[in-house]
């Protein structure tokens, strides 16, 4: 006769009473949450310097209380967290058509007329940031961006805070959101955005941190802070503070050194903020070609339009704007002459009509002699030769009255070199390196007169002498990249050519200054149409009694270019006075533009928020059609996945998931592959937590049906939950020592260790007596797994790189031994 010997329950230590209350176990769906959405909110601030106002503020407030109410409401019902997350990106896309479209099926459901409205809306969105000049306006394209880019970050931010218990990865996301504003400002951000981000982020550790306290303890309420230096408010406080004073003398915060607010040279244009150069290279860089101006009375005259003028050499910052522009002249009415014109040029009337511009600037031709039909807070800054406004506008037509006569060589060369009355900053050459000047000094050797110092100058720009004219090049003006311009590359467009000769006449003695405008466009009817591609930059040099003269050192080679009688070169092959019918660029399809005036990024008649989109001609990325194929895919297999089976879902299930994230690449990929390269590094990061979350499914699903296997997955799920936790059972260990090792280990409570009994004697008895599982195992595992939150929650690292998959434990027993 045999008997079966049972083993009394193992006896473990006691632990201290749970005192857990309702409201402790609330936190996960609304304190954190809650302080998740603030600190989104006040990282967002950080656009504020790159969109003007903050209007748009409201919006992005807007999505991130959608996101964070769905995610809060379905957490409350205990919905999975792939659902939840989900859910939060359908309501994002619902928000997005019901503000920005009018064809949404009930005003909000996305049907195929509001997806192409809304890839309308998102095409203007991408022509603002490749040519606007921040700060931009906050028109209806930019702030749809920021309502996807700011509820992508909630969505983010949420899942990481949340559902992940990883508050601090949340710093990563946070840290892109000032990154971008940033990388695209020359201004340095508002100082008062990284303090509230860093309040927030550090609010948001805090809360965190006071939960798991409270988890720990079991105490219901937030542990009371201590007192003096070794507070968690001075700590703190103290270690913000050291940031800054390291931000301060390492790196600084902003972008050109220094912190927010805290002075400098910078880079603007004294109160108007101008960034010329960017937004030169956004005009010549973008796919499309946008209708700018319509010019009637020119003629075929092949002017350039001058917008502004650029007085001043920085090494380190290139051309800048003066510091400050003369409000003293009205635009509207006759103007006086500058210093050294003589005003005796014969006038032209013409006619220019602003279409897809929305600038500071009145661009004019030649020397203005009289302007109408301009609104009555512009100014003509006679200096620089510019009218100007201190807003931000969409100018309707309006009329100057044009000296567009030109000195002959012999009145160049009778100039003279007398400047008494010019502003020095026409002349300052301080910083200019040595290297720049000895070039200038050898160019210009023996060479008897100011006029022929500049054609020196402008000649050395010949294509002879290896010169390339060429729009894809670094985006730099400043000394170093100007030295590597003249003597090794030689290859840049007009920024470089223009930058190049204005520091070379500042060498050689000459008044100069870097001038942006627009060619002279090409014929279509009774007027000259200029577009974004006709964006130029060239040089002007101040001749006494003639005032400031024209020089074009950019080798165009497509009959824009203009070189005037006196500069022009039969042998340097340059361009001819006036082009030729034959070489006026006709309005066909290379050339032509896009889109109109209403539809030009920077325009401010930009349809509002809720109104539909006009626009036509959008062509949606390649990468947006593959995303949309994947996210087919993805809602096919998880129908599948859903219709099937638990453990035979596994397989569409896992496709669904990689599908749904390469659905998300490309789309990020569309904007920028930047934002692509992150999402990958994300999801690499991601692995180790995604194979803990499937190690946990299968050990559950064991106990779920019951399987002989299911004793064993159990007290193998234990043996990696402790782990996890930093404490290692070793493999010779018995079933009962181990037990013992959690226990202390993790200071099970009364409950955890009572269902840690029963988890002991169902391995034992499947293991040893070859006994079914016991009924009640799957509800005793877990409560020791309840009780190992409650007494041991794991930190955000063990949750994002769990120890058992990271670094696997030596095998432990987990069957019982052979005979």
């Amino acid at each position: 006769m045999t008997t079966t010997q049972h083993h009394a329950a193992p006896q473990l230590a006691p632990g201290p009473p749970d005192e857990r209350t309702p409201d402790a176990a609330q936190w996960s769906t609304t304190v954190t949450p809650a302080v998740a959405a603030l600190t989104t909110l006040c990282a967002s601030t950080a656009l504020a310097g790159v969109i003007e106002g903050l209007r748009w503020l409201g919006y992005a407030g807007i999505a991130i209380i959608v996101v964070a109410a769905v995610g809060m409401g379905l957490r409350s019902i205990r919905t999975p967290t792939l659902a939840v997350g989900l859910a939060q990106l359908v309501s994002l896309l619902l928000l997005v058509v019901a503000l920005f479209t009018d064809e949404g099926i009930l005003g909000v459901l996305p049907g195929p007329d509001a997806i192409a409205a809304l890839g309308e809306v998102l095409g203007r969105s991408v022509e603002a940031v490749r040519v606007g000049v921040p700060p931009v306006d906050a028109s209806a394209p930019v702030l749809c961006l920021v309502v996807i880019a700011i509820g992508l970050v909630a969505v983010l931010v949420d899942t990481l805070a949340v559902a992940a218990g990883a508050p601090a990865a949340c710093g990563l996301v946070l840290l892109c959101v000032y990154a971008v504003p940033a990388s695209l400002a020359d201004d340095l951000l508002p100082w008062w955005s990284f303090v509230l981000g860093a309040l927030s982020f550090t609010g948001l550790l805090a809360v965190d941190g006071a939960h798991r306290h409270q988890l720990w303890r079991n105490r219901p309420s937030i542990p009371a802070g201590g007192r003096g230096l070794g507070s968690p408010v001075a700590v703190v406080s103290g270690a913000l503070a050291l940031g800054l004073v390291a931000g301060v003398a390492v790196t600084g915060i902003g972008t050109v050194g220094g912190l927010p607010g805290a002075g400098g040279t910078g880079n603007g244009a004294g109160g108007l903020a101008l960034k010329p150069f960017t937004s030169l290279r956004g005009m010549l860089d973008q796919g499309s070609n946008v209708e700018l101006f319509r010019v009637r009375g020119l003629g075929n005259e092949n002017r350039y339009l001058r917008a502004m003028t650029l007085p001043r050499f920085e090494p380190t910052g290139g051309w800048i704007a003066a510091d400050t522009l003369s409000d003293a002249i009205p635009a509207n009415g006759p103007l006086p002459a500058g210093l050294g014109d003589r005003g005796s040029g014969s006038v032209t009337r013409i006619e220019i009509e602003p279409v897809g511009s929305n600038d500071l600037w009145a661009p004019v031709y030649g020397i203005p002699r009289r302007m109408a039909d301009l609104p009555q807070d512009m100014y003509y800054d006679q200096s620089g030769g510019m009218v100007y406004s201190r807003t931000t506008r969409k100018l309707d037509q309006y009329v100057e009255d044009a000296d567009l006569s030109q000195p002959s060589v012999e009145d160049l060369r009778a100039s003279g070199t007398d400047y008494d009355g010019l502003d020095p900053v026409y002349r300052d050459a301080e910083g200019i390196s040595p290297r720049v000047a000895e070039l200038a000094e050898t160019l210009t050797r023996g060479k008897a007169t100011a006029y022929d110092r500049a054609m020196a100058l402008l000649q050395y720009f010949d294509r002879s002498n290896g010169f390339e004219y060429r729009t894809q090049t670094a985006a730099s003006s400043d000394e170093a990249a100007l030295t590597d311009f003249l003597f090794d590359s030689k290859v840049g467009f007009c920024e470089q050519y223009a930058s190049a000769m204005a520091v070379l006449a500042r060498a050689a003695g000459l008044p100069s200054r870097v001038a942006i405008g627009y060619t002279a466009g090409f014929a279509s009817g009774d007027y000259r149409s200029i577009t974004t591609q006709d964006a130029h930059a060239w040089v002007e040099v101040f001749f006494p009694n003639n005032g400031w003269v024209l020089f074009d050192p950019t080798p165009l080679s497509d009959g824009r270019g203009y070189q005037p009688p006196y500069a022009a070169d039969p042998s340097a092959g340059g361009a001819t006075t006036t082009a030729p019918e034959e070489q006026v660029p006709t309005g066909s399809a290379e050339n032509a533009p896009t889109t109109t005036g209403e539809q030009a990024p920077a325009a401010t008649d930009e349809a509002a928020p809720g109104q539909g989109a006009t626009t036509t001609g959008f062509a949606l990325p390649w990468q947006v059609w593959v995303a949309l194929a994947l996210v087919a895919v993805c809602a096919a297999l998880s129908v599948l996945a859903s219709r099937t089976r638990a453990r035979a879902a596994r397989l569409p299930a896992a496709a669904a998931a990689a599908a749904g994230a390469l659905a998300l690449f490309f789309l990020l990929s569309a904007l920028s592959w930047f934002l692509g390269a992150l999402l990958v590094l994300a999801v690499l990061l991601a692995v180790p937590l995604a194979v803990r979350g499937w190690q946990r499914r299968e050990h559950r699903e064991a106990l779920t049906h019951q399987d002989p296997s299911a004793a064993s997955a159990a007290w193998q799920e234990l043996l990696a939950e402790s782990w996890d936790r930093g404490s290692e059972v070793p493999p010779s260990d018995t079933v009962r020592t181990a037990a013992r090792r959690l226990v202390k280990a993790h200071s099970l409570d009364e409950q955890g260790q009572t269902a840690l009994r029963t988890v002991v004697t169902s391995v034992e008895r499947s293991w040893y007596g070859g006994q079914s599982p016991d009924p009640h195992l799957t509800t005793a595992f877990d409560e020791v797994v309840r009780g190992l939150r409650r007494t041991a929650p794991l930190d955000w690292r063990s949750r994002l790189w769990p120890r058992s998959v990271v670094r696997p434990p030596r095998k432990p027993r987990q069957d019982p031994p052979q005979d």
